[in-house]
Parts: structure tokens; sequence; C-alpha cells
């Protein structure tokens, strides 16, 4: 089971905070947030994970030589951002002998069991796409999912404003083989923008109430921190 941990964000809006840290790495609990990963991806039984690098670039490589995990970790380090759609095509032969493979996210917070969204997945019947869905108060701020009673997502859309429901995109999916075939060929390419929409009625909702929080601000980093001294985990 294979694993790609999207973590080359700037992480603009968070500030100072990320002016000599990547969001990546920044602490919760006194772990960083792709240690968090790593210790999911492992509990779930994902033995080959591969992490995208740009900002502070070396910093994540430092970190990631002297991590313990039993998760065989690759790099791809890009020297201008290709968009998260265009970090998966230009890592595809990474996963091209998978069936089907996770796609996260790495700069949030999530406390879940991985196993659960994969169990969805197949119960689903191996889509192009599962993702993770959960209730947000800001939905003009993530990407929303519009479900159907199965689970079938029937709209998406990525920071609209009139959104049609507040169940957000986590940044947490399961994907089949044959996303290949509805990534854009140009970057910078967005998943967001320029792949989930042309998924619409291919791709499902899991929907969970297992702890998510998008760390974006200061003010939401402050929140997960708090968050993570309370809960069991």
């Amino acid at each position: 089971m294979k694993a790609i941990l999207l973590a080359a964000g700037l992480g603009t809006r968070l500030g100072s905070l990320t002016n000599k840290t990547p969001k990546c790495l920044l602490p919760i609990g006194g772990v960083p947030l792709l240690g968090h990963w790593l210790r999911l991806l492992e509990q779930c039984g994902v033995s080959e994970a591969l992490v995208n690098l740009h900002h502070h670039a070396d910093s994540v490589r430092d970190y990631l030589s002297t991590v313990k995990t039993t998760v065989h970790v690759t790099t791809f380090f890009e020297p201008e951002l290709l968009g998260s759609a265009g970090t998966i095509r230009a890592v595809w032969d990474f996963v091209a002998s998978e069936e089907d493979f996770f796609i996260i996210y790495a700069d949030n917070l999530a406390i879940l069991d991985l196993a659960r969204l994969w169990a969805f997945h197949e119960r689903m019947k191996q889509p192009l796409l599962s993702a993770v869905a959960y209730p947000t108060d800001e939905p003009r701020r993530c990407g929303i999912l519009e479900l159907a009673d199965d689970g079938r997502v029937v709209s998406f859309e990525e920071k609209p404003e009139c959104p049609r429901s507040n169940s957000a995109n986590a940044g947490i999916h399961v994907a089949n083989g044959k996303l290949w075939e509805w990534l854009p060929e140009t970057t910078p390419a967005d998943f967001g923008f320029h792949v989930l929409p042309r998924l619409v009625g291919r791709m499902y909702g899991y929907v969970t109430d297992e702890y998510i929080q998008d760390i974006g601000t200061p003010e939401s980093y402050v929140r997960a921190q708090q968050a993570w001294e309370t809960r069991e985990h």
C-alpha cells in the first residue's frame, strides 16, 4: 500500500510561523505534522510514501532522515511548484503499479482511522476517488462536496461563493489508478480547482466526525494545538 503526501505548500497565510519552518513541520504536541501523518499511514499498513518538497526542503529532508517509522519514504523536489495535481502527475511512476493508493495533504491535522476510509473505498467498488468529508463552519474557504444519499458526489466547488452544503473536502483521499486519465497535462494544476470538479458523479464522499483541522491560519494552528492536548489519540 502506497501514499502520496503533498507537503510542499508555502503556508503564506500562517505568516511568520513559516518563515523558517515549512508548514508540514509545524509541531503539534511536540511532533511535526508530517510525523503525525507517517504514524497514521503506519497504523493502516502503508509501506511506502512519497513526499514532495519545495519550501525549506532541506529541513524536511533532515527531519525524514531522523524520524522513526516503518514507512519507507521517498522525496520529490519541485524547484517550481507544480500544483497538487501537477505533482501527482509528475510522480505517477511511484504509484503506477498500484490499483489504489492514498493522496493526502500533509499540512492538516487529523485524528482518524485511515483503514476505515480504505474499507469505504472498497465497499464503493473502487471509484476514481473517495474523499473524506467533514462539517465546516467556513464553507467559503473550503472545497465543498454535495453528496447523494449513497455517498456519490453530485457537485463539487472549490471555495464557493454560495456553498451548497457544509461538507468540506479534508484533503484525504483514496484514488484509483484510473485517475491518471483525469489529470491535466499542463502545470501548475490544482487538484481542487482542476480535477475534482471533473470527477463529479465518479467519486464518493466518506463522511466522518473524526477530528480534522485545516491549519491555514495562526488561529487555526492554535485550535489544533489545543485540540491535541484535550482529545484522546
